[in-house]
């Protein structure tokens, strides 16, 4: 088996940086299509999360996986997670202020990362992560999410949606 070099790690770690950007804005540019009074519509009655819910939800992992990441659980005490999925009264100010600072808070830590970091170990819930592992957990993680965000902005705007990839050969 091949060894990992300092360099490929470092690389891997711009990859992993570069993917969670390009994961925020995916998102952010779904939301300038979609406007922010149609961000707490769910499509069914259950379980389905809104806009809102989903950004609140993101913000508040986010934020509490990589707010002191070597000295404390990702877990954070202060995390309302059953609450993010509530309805709430947060206004789409207070919801992008939130969703900013999860954000501002994951991309810093991130960035800040060496190489030599990923072998390092941090908690999750009480459970041992190297970080490398808490990085690609949370990349899935924000994924999935941003993902629904766009399918969900996409279904509400209808037609008028513009299309955040390659637009489909017409014609």
């Amino acid at each position: 088996m091949a060894t990992v070099t300092s360099e490929q790690d470092a690389l891997l770690l711009q990859e992993i940086q570069e993917a969670f950007r390009r994961q925020k804005a995916q998102v952010e540019r779904a939301l300038a299509q979609l406007p922010p009074e149609r961000w707490s519509t769910r499509l069914d009655d259950g379980d389905g999360n809104s806009v809102s819910v989903l950004l609140r939800h993101v913000a508040g992992n986010l934020r509490s996986r990589w707010s002191d990441v070597f000295t404390t659980d990702g877990e954070k005490p202060d995390r309302d997670r059953d609450g993010e999925f509530e309805d709430a009264d947060a206004t789409p100010d207070d919801i992008m202020a939130a969703w900013e600072a999860g954000w501002a808070v994951a991309l810093a830590t991130i960035d800040g990362l060496r190489p030599e970091d990923l072998a390092r170990v941090i908690t999750i819930r009480g459970e041992p992560h190297s970080v490398a592992r808490a990085l690609v957990r949370a990349l899935d993680h924000t994924g999935h999410h941003a993902g629904q965000i766009v399918m969900l902005a996409k279904h509400l705007c209808g037609p008028a949606w513009a299309t955040l990839s390659l637009p489909r050969r017409r014609g």
